[in-house]
C-alpha cells in the first residue's frame, strides 16, 4: 500500500474548535473555498445540459476546447493554443497529483517545485515513486543538481504567497527544461486575480515559449474565477504531444469530466462579465482586510495576486500565529503546510462572506 503523509488540514481541528468558541462565531479564512453564488449563466448552462444519457468524451467536446483556446487568446496573451491540445480535467488538483504518474515518471526521476508551494506537487511525485525537490529557481542548479529532472512545476500566481513570475524568469526555465528534456507544468489557477502587478504571464505566452508549446502544459481551474469548486471544472493545455498522451491514458483510466460540467465550463470560460464582477468582490474584501492585518502586527509579503495574504508576525512559528488568530475566532492556514520555508508565516484567504470579512476586520483592528 502507498504510504503518504496525513492530510495536513486534519491537524487544524483543535484550532477550528477554538475559533468556533468565539462569542460571535468563527471567521474561516483558511482553506479558501469560494462562498459566493455560482453565476446564473453557468447554472443555466449546467441545467440545460442535464439530459446526458451517453458517455462524455474524455478529450472534451470540441466547443469546450475551442472556448478554452479562445480564452487563452483573449485573456492570457496566448493566441496560438490548438483546441486539440486542450484537455478538461476533474478539477486541477487531480491533474497535479496524477501528472507525474500519467507522464510515466518513477524511481530515479526528479520533480522540481518551488520551496514554498502547494503540497500536492510533492504528493504527486511520491505517488509516482519519483523524488520531489524544492528549489525556487531551477536555473540556479548545476548539472549534478539537474540530473534526473523530468518535470518542473511553476506556480504563478503562487499558492500560498501570491508572488508572480516574470516573463523573463519563465522563459529561462522553459529554455532550461528544453535543454535537459524536462516537461514544464505551469499552475496558473489564480491568473485572473491580479492586484498589484500589471500582468500575470502564461507559460504559453509567445514571449515565454517563443510560440512553441512543445513540452509545456498550462493548468487552470474555473473554481476561483467562477465559484465552481463544487463542479470540479479545470483543464490543461499546451503541448499537442503531451495532451494526446494524457487523453489516451485517461481514456483507459476513465478519468472523464461529466458532460453537463463540460458545458458549464464552456460557458464559464466564454463569459468575462461574471469573472470581472467576482474579481471586484475579492478586491473589496482584500482592501478591507489588508490594513486590518497590518494593524494587528503582521507583515504582508508578496501577495501581488491570488486569493490570499501571505503574512508573518516576524517572531513566531506558524502554529503560534494560527493559535493567536484562533483566539480571536479567526481560522487561518499555517505556512508550514507549504514547506519548511513557510514556517513563520500564515496564509489568510479572502474567501469569506462580506459580513465575516467585516467581523475579522473588527477583531483585528
Amino acid at each position: 500500500m502507498l504510504t503518504l503523509p496525513e492530510y495536513p488540514w486534519d491537524a487544524m481541528a483543535t484550532y477550528v474548535e477554538r475559533a468556533r468558541a468565539h462569542p460571535d462565531g468563527a471567521v474561516n479564512l483558511s482553506i479558501g473555498t469560494p462562498v459566493d453564488p455560482t453565476p446564473q449563466v453557468v447554472r443555466e448552462a449546467l441545467a440545460a445540459a442535464a439530459d446526458a444519457p451517453g458517455y462524455p468524451t474524455t478529450h472534451g467536446r470540441p466547443e469546450l476546447r475551442q472556448a478554452v483556446a479562445d480564452w487563452f487568446a483573449r485573456r492570457r496573451s496566448a493566441p496560438d493554443v490548438d483546441p486539440e491540445a486542450v484537455l478538461p480535467t476533474i478539477g486541477s488538483k487531480e491533474l497535479v497529483a496524477w501528472l507525474p504518474t500519467l507522464l510515466g515518471l518513477g524511481p530515479g526521476d526528479v520533480v522540481l517545485r518551488p520551496t514554498v508551494a502547494y503540497p500536492t506537487y510533492d504528493i504527486g511525485a511520491r505517488i509516482a515513486g519519483a523524488t520531489p525537490l524544492a528549489v525556487d529557481d531551477p536555473t540556479d542548479l548545476d548539472e549534478a543538481g539537474l540530473a534526473g529532472v523530468r518535470l518542473i512545476w511553476l506556480n504563478s500566481p503562487s499558492n500560498p504567497t501570491g508572488a508572480v513570475d516574470s516573463v523573463e524568469h519563465m522563459r529561462e526555465v522553459v529554455r532550461l527544461a528544453r535543454r535537459i528534456g524536462a516537461v514544464v507544468a505551469s499552475d496558473e489557477c489564480y491568473a485572473e486575480l491580479a492586484w498589484t502587478v500589471d500582468e500575470v504571464p502564461s507559460v504559453l505566452d509567445p514571449r515565454v515559449c517563443g510560440g512553441d508549446h512543445e513540452g509545456l502544459l498550462a493548468v487552470y481551474s474555473a473554481s476561483k474565477q467562477s465559484n465552481l469548486a463544487g463542479y470540479r471544472a479545470a483543464f490543461a493545455a499546451g503541448c499537442p504531444r503531451l495532451i494526446a498522451g494524457l487523453v489516451n491514458t485517461r481514456k483507459h483510466a476513465g478519468m472523464i469530466m461529466p458532460a453537463p460540467v463540460q458545458e458549464a465550463l464552456r460557458v464559464a470560460m466564454s463569459d468575462d462579465e461574471h469573472v470581472a464582477a467576482q474579481r471586484e468582490v475579492y478586491r473589496r474584501r482584500r482592501e478591507r482586510l489588508l490594513p486590518a492585518v497590518r494593524a494587528a502586527g503582521f507583515d504582508v509579503r508578496d501577495s501581488a495576486a491570488g486569493l490570499y495574504l501571505w503574512c508573518t508576525d516576524g517572531v513566531s512559528d506558524s502554529w503560534a500565529q494560527v493559535e493567536r488568530m484562533a483566539d480571536q475566532g479567526i481560522i487561518v492556514g499555517p505556512g508550514i503546510f507549504y514547506g519548511e520555508r513557510g514556517d513563520g508565516f500564515v496564509r489568510i484567504a479572502l474567501t469569506s462572506s462580506d459580513e465575516r470579512i467585516d467581523a475579522a476586520v473588527a477583531r483585528l483592528s
